[in-house]
């Protein structure tokens, strides 16, 4: 009778499980989400903005994730040399009269443009003055008694992409006189680009060779004339290397270069 009732005891004791070797189901793993967009969302926050703050833990998860979404910041205003890296989106008309003031390292010039004069050359010197093209670029090209040349841009980058963003070419409605602003160009038809001359003198010799003036210098002359010309032509001469280094190589071989600070639309 004592061992049957060990024997009860023992089994008793097995199907309540409190032995360690009772076999019982296997604790399952903890399940876990995937992160919720607020938790994912690791970029900067844009200027003056504050980053989009964490979800904090509740009992439930779900519900402090579902009220953690956070409304993405507008996108910032692209800057200047981003909106020059597409030329053909830069395509404004530009006003009948408008004028175009340049502060460089010599002193101040104002350019007055008439559209009618060349409306394509017009409209290009328009947008590029307006979004900040001619910002630091070198007077590359400056000849006494015939006239001094620029628009190449200090970036290289830019560079490649306008250089090759040529526009029609305009009939010739006004002379190449003292204080007029044309455009440069090749032997090649429609191929002016960024590149631009204002005339130390009478230079109606050009007229006939495609150069159509699309404004003149209405104040300031005076710097013209004084901007920095004993290179002469030499660093024309490097046109490819100042397209593919910008700055960075006037600046180490002509040291001595004036060059435009800021250019900008100032009345129309």
């Amino acid at each position: 009778m004592r061992l049957t009732a060990r024997t009860l005891i023992v089994a008793a004791l097995l199907c309540a499980g409190l032995f360690t070797g009772c076999s019982r189901k296997a604790p399952e793993p903890e399940k876990t989400s995937a992160p919720t967009a607020v938790e994912d969302a690791a970029a900067p926050a844009q200027p003056g903005e504050e980053p989009p703050a964490q979800a904090e833990a509740s009992k439930g998860g779900e519900q402090a994730a579902a009220n953690a979404k956070a409304t993405p910041p507008a996108p910032a205003p692209a800057p200047p040399a981003r909106r020059l890296l597409s030329p053909s989106s830069l395509d404004e008309k530009a006003p009948a009269t408008y004028r175009a003031k340049f502060v460089t390292s010599k002193g101040d010039f104002v350019v007055e443009v008439t559209r009618e004069w060349a409306p394509f050359g017009a409209d290009r010197f328009y947008n590029l003055v307006k979004n900040g093209y001619y910002d630091d670029c070198r007077f590359f090209r400056v000849i006494d008694n015939f006239m001094v040349q620029f628009g190449i841009n200090g970036d290289p980058a830019l560079n490649r992409v306008w250089r090759t963003a040529q526009f029609r070419d305009d009939p010739v409605t006004q002379s190449n006189q003292r204080g007029y602003i044309t455009f440069a160009q090749t032997a090649m038809l429609n191929s002016r680009t960024t590149q631009v001359f204002i005339n130390y003198r009478d230079n109606s010799s050009l007229d006939d060779q495609r150069f159509a003036p699309f404004g003149k210098v209405v104040e300031g002359m005076d710097v013209v004339d004084a901007l920095y010309g004993e290179y002469k032509g030499t660093p024309s001469d490097n046109q490819p290397r100042i397209q593919e280094e910008g700055n960075a190589y006037l600046n180490r071989a002509f040291p001595k270069l004036d060059y435009v600070k800021t250019a900008a639309i100032v009345g129309m």
